[in-house]
């Protein structure tokens, strides 16, 4: 992950900054001022993706603390480079030592404590591990959010390079999140549900919410990254296979046509028209509808149903 530059007060003022001019940078758009003491440039924050300023905002908390601060929750997932969904804009997230009192503006403050194996340094920033990570997420952030985090964790820890899963890893590792959970009085029911949904096939944070929204409309069969034979001896893979119906669906955020390491050479028209035959080639050859969606249609299970219902496809009565 990119870091955004970080500039102290200090470091302004032996730039040639004087403190006036510091202000009207900031007021007039020029600096984004994280914490008392600390900016980034807005264009470089304009431009960060969520789990990018995520990381920054860590990054300057730890910058003016003189203890360095533990980071957890969807913190330390985007520290360790986790995609997130509708993560906090402003605050992040810390745990601290139950007897340690107080609070500070833009910052959540956990209780509890942590095993030293549960937690990782990663370029200067502490947090806790991811299995510990998605144990606190499990039991305290919204389902959509917990689901996420979980899913890429069994992705990369349970999906090798020829894209099989173990789906025994992923049980063991689900178990061993589970234990870190019992530790809490609270929030246990939760994170049994978001740790029995989650799986590790999915790819992407719009392939997880997608399959919440699909449960919520009433489908129970669907399996995630499902093999279809293509041309030449080889295998094109479908986001989603919703079997109750059955049919194809993939979510598209758009990614696939705008990001620099999927184009390598071809342009966007190019990479549409390749998706095209691809999508001809599935829907001619199993003979089932495919069916693409994106973020718009995710918002809620009824959206999605809206979407669905236009081709046809509705849930099992």
């Amino acid at each position: 992950m990119d870091q955004l530059p970080l500039y102290t007060r200090t470091e302004l003022v032996a730039s040639g900054l004087a403190s006036a001019e510091i202000l009207a940078c900031t007021e007039s758009g020029l600096l984004k001022r994280l914490r008392p003491g600390i900016f980034t440039l807005a264009e470089s924050w304009s431009n960060a993706t969520p789990e990018e300023r995520v990381v920054t905002r860590a990054r300057a908390l730890a910058a003016v603390s003189a203890t360095p601060p533990l980071f957890a929750h969807e913190t330390a997932a985007a520290i360790q480079e986790a995609p997130l969904f509708a993560p906090d804009p402003h605050r992040v997230h810390v745990i601290l030592d139950i007897s340690r009192p107080g609070a500070a503006a833009g910052v959540v403050r956990h209780r509890g404590e942590v095993a030293s194996d549960e937690i990782l340094v990663i370029d200067g920033l502490q947090c806790t591990a991811l299995t510990r990570t998605v144990a606190d997420m499990a039991r305290t952030a919204s389902f959509e959010q917990a689901v996420t985090v979980a899913d890429a964790l069994l992705r990369r820890a349970c999906v090798n390079d020829r894209a099989e899963y173990d789906a025994d890893r992923a049980a063991q590792l689900a178990d061993d999140m589970l234990t870190i959970v019992r530790r809490s009085a609270h929030g246990q029911s939760r994170a049994k549900r978001v740790l029995g949904f989650a799986d590790g096939r999915a790819e992407r944070p719009g392939e997880s919410v997608s399959r919440i929204r699909l449960v919520e409309l009433g489908f129970r069969r669907l399996r995630l990254q499902v093999p279809v034979a293509a041309p030449r001896g080889t295998d094109y893979r479908v986001d989603l296979g919703i079997e109750d119906v059955p049919a194809w669906g993939e979510f598209d955020g758009r990614i696939k046509y705008e990001d620099g390491r999927i184009l390598v050479d071809r342009t966007p028209d190019e990479v549409f028209d390749r998706e095209k035959q691809r999508e001809d080639w599935i829907r001619g050859t199993t003979g089932l509808p495919l069916v693409r969606w994106g973020w718009s249609d995710i918002k809620t299970a009824a959206t999605l149903g809206e979407r669905l219902a236009a081709f046809g496809i509705r849930p099992p009565q």
